[in-house]
């Protein structure tokens, strides 16, 4: 294929605090160099406005033979920022265990409670951690080192760094914690001072661009089946049964599509990618209608950020910044059972809201093993001295990512590609009718 949007050295080069001249404590290791690359042939999208093929150059992750900081010196952080997400514990657990046992570092320190951890008012004081006190962390859901919402001034955040003497900042979030990361890292470089921060990108939505598939995502669609499988079950059970699953995607329908494909019980799926109406020739109330006197049951999953243009707007913001969501779900069933009494046909309507189960939960065997790989990899990228990146895998290789590169946007389901084909083929609501605004659109087929 033809490359028409070649990606420059320059915009995937990761940088460095300095030349790494200390041989590596690791044993009978196979070392990555920094000339070892991998070509990914990716959509031109994914760097910016454009589309079509587009080849860039990435930095392979791994050990690295010589490393920059004294290990026996350098004090490392953890900070867990944003909502939860399956795998937390495994990341933190997994940087401390390669820390501590194969680089032995002289201390690992978790910053309590988000980037209020660094802000000395909150009170919020580091714990040590040590190998014991992470050894079986990887058992439970959420983080022991706590989360919060909400930006910090880098000034501050780098002031404590160098307060408390730290060498290496793990920075573990979604797209908003690590454009939070890039500041930091900025701050750093303008102040000179030799401290190397990584991101190692967490998001449940599975929006963080240039990931191809992030933690916790594996874990989050096997719960949100079973949630699925439940309003399956309770659908059938009724003259015209109708099971509602809400899940987490607030500007990204990846949950929604991925748990339609792995139990094929879905007839609708809503995602923020795809416009819909509710009524007209192509409405969902009209198909459901339909579905229902074909087939006497129906099961709807909608993502959490689908159909805000059909409510009002709330004019919120978290303390993230992001906009408040109108409830998708709770008007979905309003309006569903308003139809169908003024039709004075019997309905029976079951909603499941799974979030927070999902997010809470401890991770499943994969995302365990994923984990591991970042955690590790994210360590090694540190002690050779790179800064201002995340760990992650593109495809089937780990790389390095530049944060400029995975800020410049979040990612979103390719309403035009096979991918989305397959769900809707699979949910067959396209053979009802088409409930797009515009039917020519490939999100209804």
């Amino acid at each position: 294929m033809q490359d028409r949007c070649p990606v420059s050295p320059a915009e995937t080069a990761i940088a460095t605090l300095g030349p790494a001249k200390i041989p590596s404590p690791l044993p009978y290791c196979r070392f990555t160099d920094d000339a070892d690359r991998v070509t990914m042939e990716l959509d031109a999208s994914d760097f910016g406005p454009g589309t079509g093929p587009c080849r860039a150059d990435f930095e392979l992750a791994g050990p690295r033979g010589k490393i920059y900081f004294d290990s026996s010196k350098v004090k490392v952080a953890i900070v867990t920022c944003g909502g939860l997400c399956p795998g937390l514990n495994d990341v933190i657990r997994a940087i401390v265990m390669e820390c501590r046992h194969n680089y032995n570092v002289a201390g690992v320190l978790g910053i309590r409670f988000g980037l209020q951890g660094f802000i000395e008012s909150y009170g919020h004081a580091p714990v040590d951690l040590t190998s014991e006190a992470v050894s079986d962390i990887h058992q439970f859901g959420g983080t022991v080192l706590g989360s919060s919402r909400g930006p910090q001034r880098p000034e501050d955040i780098v002031d404590s760094l160098e307060r408390l003497n730290v060498g290496i900042l793990f920075v573990v979030g979604g797209d908003g914690t690590m454009k939070a990361a890039r500041r930091i890292q900025e701050e750093i470089a303008r102040r000179r001072s030799k401290i190397s921060v990584i991101g190692v990108p967490k998001t449940i939505d599975n929006d963080v661009n240039l990931v191809t598939k992030s933690f916790g995502f594996d874990t989050a669609v096997e719960k949100a089946t079973e949630a699925i499988r439940c309003a399956h079950t309770e659908a059938i059970g009724a003259l015209n049964g109708v099971g509602l699953v809400k899940v987490m995607g607030r500007e990204s329908g990846f949950i929604a599509a991925q748990a339609t494909l792995a139990l094929k019980e879905v007839n609708y799926v809503l995602v923020p990618e795809c416009s819909f109406s509710l009524t007209g020739p192509h409405g969902l109330l009209p198909s459901l209608e339909t579905r229902l006197k074909s087939r006497k049951h129906a099961v709807i999953v909608v993502a959490e950020g689908a159909g805000q243009s059909l409510l009002p707007d709330t004019g919120a913001r978290d303390a993230s910044g992001n906009p408040v969501l109108g409830d998708i779900a709770q008007f979905l069933c309003g309006e569903i059972e308003d139809y169908f009494r003024e039709r004075d046909m019997p309905l029976t309507l079951k909603f499941i809201d799974p979030s927070y189960i999902i997010r809470s939960v401890p991770a499943n065997a994969n995302d365990r093993v994923y984990c591991g790989f970042l955690g590790q990899n994210a360590v090694h990228a540190a002690m050779a001295g790179k800064t201002g990146m995340v760990v992650s895998r593109l495809f089937d290789r780990y790389v390095h990512l530049p944060l400029d590169l995975v800020t410049l946007k979040r990612k979103k389901l390719n309403i035009t590609s096979d991918y989305w084909r397959s769900v809707l083929e699979s949910t067959g609501q396209h053979e009802v009718t088409p409930f797009s605004e515009d039917p020519t659109v490939f999100c209804s087929l």
